[in-house]
């Protein structure tokens, strides 16, 4: 069973409980199976080569997780060829596709977590109430050592843009 964890989070004041481990700075990523598509995935394994900015939002089709997707690619541009974003949600792997193309998002990848939350559980995102990964930030070097998280209190607030930013820019060098 995983574990669960209350009093960390909240929607709108409203307690939540995130299933699975709080990560911290300097662990090892969980391992991932994310849909690129309805027949292809993605793993960790696929970016080994890069550091990785990983966005989690509940859903693109909301305020702050277009805002907070829309930002992190007008960063991503920014970043250079060592760099990936990636921006993890439930929402399912077209519904991420046809909002990439209506928000002009070209910069970074979208995966979903939709089958089965196992992103949302390895990383201790997974809103037990809703079935939705909370939002959260998380850089990860090219060992795959966690170098940044910040799992946001509430929902429906902003993350931190600029310290994720440097803390991939600082692993750059």
């Amino acid at each position: 069973m995983s574990q669960e964890r209350t009093n960390v989070a909240t929607f709108k004041g409203n307690p939540l409980t995130l299933i699975g481990p709080e990560l911290k700075v300097g662990d090892t990523a969980p391992e991932f199976h994310l849909h690129k598509n309805l027949l292809e995935e993605a793993t960790l394994q696929d970016y080994s080569d890069k550091i990785k900015l990983i966005s989690v939002v509940p859903s693109l089709d909301t305020g702050v997780c277009d805002a907070q997707t829309r930002r992190f690619n007008q960063e991503a541009s920014a970043l250079g060829e060592d760099v990936v974003v990636l921006t993890v949600s439930a929402d399912l792997p077209f519904a991420q596709a046809r909002w990439c193309g209506a928000a002009g998002v070209d910069r970074v990848i979208t995966l979903s977590d939709y089958k089965d939350n196992a992103f949302g559980k390895a990383y201790g995102v997974l809103i037990k109430e809703f079935a939705l990964d909370m939002r959260a930030v998380f850089v990860i070097d090219k060992d795959n050592k966690i170098q940044y998280v910040e799992v946001l209190k509430e929902m429906t607030e902003h993350p931190d843009y600029d310290k994720p930013v440097a803390a991939v820019k600082a692993l750059i060098g």
